[in-house]
């Protein structure tokens, strides 16, 4: 099941030029992320206080320029559901073009940053989500 976030491209997203700065792009993608988390009833201000999920790995592709004032659709789909781990992908379209792509890995970690479990509530808002899971 895919969670999309609309994001217009903001003045602080862009180079003097305009165009989106490129590392602009991972910051939407992990407000996407938790925007994902806020949506499945685990908000992440809840979530650091005795846990996180930071990106483990990240791999982007862009593939046209975004501008100052476009309108993207950033859409996020859960890919797989590990004991820990959690694999995303994400797709930025502004009307049918796509701006890029990319593929992530969030870890569970405990508060001294080791994998650890999902939570039994955290695992089973997740997989729901989780494409071919349903």
């Amino acid at each position: 099941m895919a969670f999309t976030m609309p994001q217009k491209l903001l003045f602080k997203h862009c180079d003097p030029a305009g165009i989106a700065f490129y590392p602009r792009y991972f910051e939407m993608m992990n407000d996407c992320v938790e925007l994902f988390f806020d949506h499945i009833g685990h908000p992440f201000e809840e979530i650091i206080r005795t846990a996180g999920v930071p990106t483990a790995r990240i791999e982007a592709q862009f593939t046209a320029p975004s501008r100052h004032g476009d309108r993207l659709e950033i859409t996020l789909r859960a890919t797989s559901l590990g004991r820990s781990s959690l694999g995303l992908t994400f797709a930025a379209l502004c009307g049918e073009e796509v701006r890029f792509r990319a593929s992530s890995t969030l870890v569970y970690v405990t508060q001294q940053g080791r994998p650890q479990s999902w939570s039994d509530t955290l695992r089973a808002a997740l997989t729901p989500h989780v494409e071919g899971k349903n």
